[in-house]
């Protein structure tokens, strides 16, 4: 996989190096640690590092410098000798930074995804999309009535707060920890929790990932992410969109089938589809694959860290999660190639 992550293009390392505020090449980034060896830290390695971490599931930058000390695999892996000293935290964070601004992330995917286009792993006719739930970093007790200035807290670290009886809604309340992050559950009877939405669309031939949206937690989010990603399908022949039952909505499949996709949705009791797409036997296949999604989200909440994010905003949140899915694309990349082999 190593290989594979240096070969974003140069127009990448071009973003990395700009500062944000002020548009311009910066010839170096901190006098901690880096000065010694200023050219390795680059969009690279910057690369490296955030895809890493999202391999080996290392919660925080903290512990990725602490095994950069003695971990020789990981010391190879972002491109570190033997003897290269480890760059302090704070520099890990301020390029993180940087890999936002530049929008490398999404670079990085779209490279990866060349990839496996030029070995021909890609499928062009058959998809499937879905969704998943992504806890914010922000607790109930930051959700609190929008224009109110919470009373100073009995204790800072663990304020009391009484919202028993309370109505609570996005309407009327606001997280002050993360304001992006909505109240939202995904099935009746579930608790409602601060939160994103995490879409994926993969094609069905080997499961990959072809695009990727990270939205506010809101009843129609699932469906407007689903038709803008079905919107970049690429190719002019008619594809099909395999997906579960959330998706059988009337407005959605008629919006699918002016994009020249056919909607391969499980089916309700008052369904929207009808006998022209369930006769086939490609519906009943599209139903079967369209369960490898939910392998994707299985890797990316338990390896990928993406069951709670570390972040807080919609901008950052919507990076690592991208940055999460070129690594699951890479993972799986690996496995085909000695599947092949």
């Amino acid at each position: 996989m190593r290989p594979a992550i240096l070969i974003a293009p140069h127009a990448e390392s071009q973003a990395f190096w700009k500062s944000p505020r002020q548009g311009r090449r910066r010839p170096s980034l901190s006098n901690r640690g880096v000065q010694v060896f200023p050219w390795k830290m680059n969009g690279q390695s910057g690369r490296r590092r955030s895809c890493w971490r999202a391999i080996t599931a290392m919660s925080s930058g903290v512990l990725l410098m602490e095994q950069l000390e003695y971990n020789l695999l990981f010391r190879w892996f972002v491109g570190l000798s033997m003897d290269d000293p480890v760059w302090d935290v704070t520099v890990f964070t301020k390029n993180r930074e940087r890999l936002l601004h530049g929008d490398i992330a999404e670079a990085f995917f779209q490279r990866v995804l060349e990839l496996a286009r030029a070995e021909r792993l890609l499928s062009d006719e058959h998809f499937s999309v879905d969704g998943t739930l992504i806890q914010a970093w922000a607790g109930q007790k930051s959700f609190v009535r929008k224009g109110t200035t919470p009373p100073p807290p009995d204790d800072p670290g663990n304020p009391t707060v009484n919202f028993h009886g309370e109505k609570r809604s996005n309407a009327t309340h606001a997280s002050i920890t993360d304001s992006d992050a909505l109240l939202f559950k995904k099935a009746k009877g579930h608790e409602a929790k601060l939160s994103y939405l995490g879409h994926v669309l993969i094609e069905n031939r080997h499961g990959l990932v072809v695009n990727s949206r990270l939205t506010q937690a809101t009843g129609r989010a699932e469906w407007e992410a689903a038709w803008a990603m079905a919107k970049h399908i690429p190719g002019r022949r008619r594809a099909t969109l395999g997906a579960d039952k959330h998706y059988d909505d009337r407005d959605f499949v008629e919006c699918l089938r002016t994009l020249n996709v056919t909607p391969h949705v499980a089916q309700k009791d008052i369904t929207a589809l009808d006998a022209r797409t369930t006769r086939h036997s490609g519906y009943g296949v599209s139903q079967r694959f369209r369960k490898r999604v939910e392998e994707v989200f299985g890797w990316l909440k338990t390896v990928g860290l993406c069951r709670q994010t570390r972040y807080r905003g919609r901008e950052r949140v919507g990076w690592m999660f991208t940055f999460a899915v070129a690594a699951y694309n890479l993972v799986r990349l690996r496995t085909l190639r000695a599947a092949a082999a």
